[in-house]
């Protein structure tokens, strides 16, 4: 199973969320990212149809493969705010 961290951080003059390398929009309080990074990790959990995509690597190379629905990553928030 996948696990995917999202991190709460201070970012340009209030609060976000961070996935890697990817930054959410930035929220005027702790407790707004910490909810919207929450929420989001509810929709990363929940199943869904098995479905075709499209992604890229780090490497900037493009990969085609089928998802199952009921293949959902391992989600943790991790708040050092």
């Amino acid at each position: 199973m996948t696990k995917i961290v999202y991190d709460i951080i201070q970012h340009d003059g209030g609060w976000a969320f961070r996935l890697g390398q990817t930054i959410s929009e930035t929220f005027p309080t702790h407790e707004a990212a910490l909810r919207a990074a929450r929420r989001v990790a509810v929709e990363q959990q929940r199943p869904g149809q098995t479905t075709g995509i499209t992604w890229e690597d780090g490497n900037g190379r493009w990969h085609e493969e089928v998802v199952e629905g009921e293949d959902r990553p391992e989600v943790e928030i991790r708040d050092k705010g």
